[in-house]
């Protein structure tokens, strides 16, 4: 009995199913790139512009990074940064010498730095990462940047004159009246017994004037009584030697 083999057109039809089958559910190569949605920044700040991805492939020499960037005006994008194997920073405009390489992508890193940030740089940057025979999939994100106006900051100099000529004062001011509400009430009495004639209330005024008002009439009595003894007492002598004036003139 001899075995039939089957042609080549047979062979061709039992293969196909099982060709599309694997081919099927093979995996298919793709990329996914994630930046940040917003970021905010003040004017003069350092920036960094992450970007991170993710491939089924390892990255190679083929792979690319691209930065481009549209101001908040609108208009088409501008390139600002390239790596393939090497960075091609800007040569001019806008970002030259401003945008520094910060990526790593062994890491899945392609993440640049804007420094010396300006007003002028709002706007929207993209990141696009392809690493062939990645093809498929996310292979670009974009990031909103804000840049504002930094707050005035508060001075040395002015915090000086600020407590040389406010704060100082009141404090010292302060620690005087909590001085005097604390202290003691013997303290208090000795101050008040060694004050000044000026220094005295109402009520105790009047008691001033009475005395010296006493003090008035007794120096005049004193003086009334004194004047009176001296001419009681030449009155009795003169009454008692009345001619010892003439007496003595009589003797010479």
């Amino acid at each position: 009995m001899r075995l039939r083999v089957p042609g080549p057109a047979v062979l061709r039809a039992a293969l196909l199913p099982w060709l599309l089958a694997c081919v099927a559910h093979s995996p298919v190569s793709s990329i996914t790139v994630n930046t940040p949605a917003e970021l905010q920044a003040s004017k003069g700040d350092a920036v960094e512009l992450s970007c991170t991805f993710t491939s089924t492939s390892r990255p190679t020499s083929k792979m690319t990074v691209d930065w481009s960037y549209r101001p908040q005006t609108g208009g088409p994008p501008t390139s600002i940064f390239h790596f393939s194997s090497r960075v091609f920073p800007p040569s001019g405009g806008q970002f030259a010498n401003r945008v520094l390489w910060q990526g790593s992508p062994a890491r899945g890193d392609a993440s640049i730095s804007l420094i010396n940030a300006t007003l002028a740089d709002n706007g929207t940057y993209t990141c696009s990462v392809r690493n062939p025979p990645d093809v498929h999939g996310s292979p670009t994100s974009h990031t909103v940047l804000t840049v504002t106006p930094k707050a005035p900051s508060i001075r040395f100099s002015d915090v000086a004159v600020l407590l040389a000529f406010v704060l100082l004062p009141s404090g010292i001011i302060t620690l005087f009246l909590i001085g005097r509400m604390f202290c003691p009430k013997e303290r208090r009495n000795q101050s008040k017994a060694h004050r000044s004639p000026i220094e005295v209330t109402e009520g105790e005024e009047d008691v001033i004037h009475l005395q010296a008002a006493k003090e008035r009439r007794t120096m005049c009595c004193e003086l009334y009584l004194t004047d009176s003894e001296d001419e009681a007492e030449h009155y009795i002598q003169k009454k008692r030697h009345p001619n010892d004036e003439e007496y003595a003139e009589s003797q010479f």
